[in-house]
């Protein structure tokens, strides 16, 4: 398992160090390099309906896993206690299926947000 470090930020740096995840609770925004090493940046938002952020004192959890679907990589993790573990891999209707499934979670939510404000 990879260990990571994390810093409070409130802008991304020009340059990402590897293993580091950047946090900006101003933007929420944690932005890292990919885990797999390919040097990819990913970005991942933290809201209701994305990822959610776990910060005791000392370690950083996301939740969900990190799917870089998008990424020639591939590659699937989760970030627990500032540690990186390998996800098994998923097939292309299984990401399509979990997209489809985020589009529906967002809609409803901001659907039901937008009623309640009235």
């Amino acid at each position: 398992m990879i260990k990571l470090t994390h810093k409070f930020i409130k802008h991304a740096p020009d340059k990402l160090e590897d293993g580091v995840l950047y946090i900006s609770i101003e933007y929420s925004t944690v932005i890292h390099k990919c885990c797999c090493g390919c040097g990819e940046e990913v970005v991942t938002p933290l809201s209701p309906t994305d990822w959610k952020l776990i910060y005791d004192g000392e370690t950083v959890s996301l939740y969900p896993s990190i799917g870089n679907w998008s990424f020639k990589c591939q590659s699937h993790y989760f970030i627990t206690n500032s540690r990186v573990q390998r996800a098994p891999n998923w097939t292309k209707s299984q990401i399509e299926r979990a997209r489809k499934c985020d589009e529906l979670i967002k809609k409803e939510y901001y659907k039901n947000k937008s009623k309640s404000e009235k």
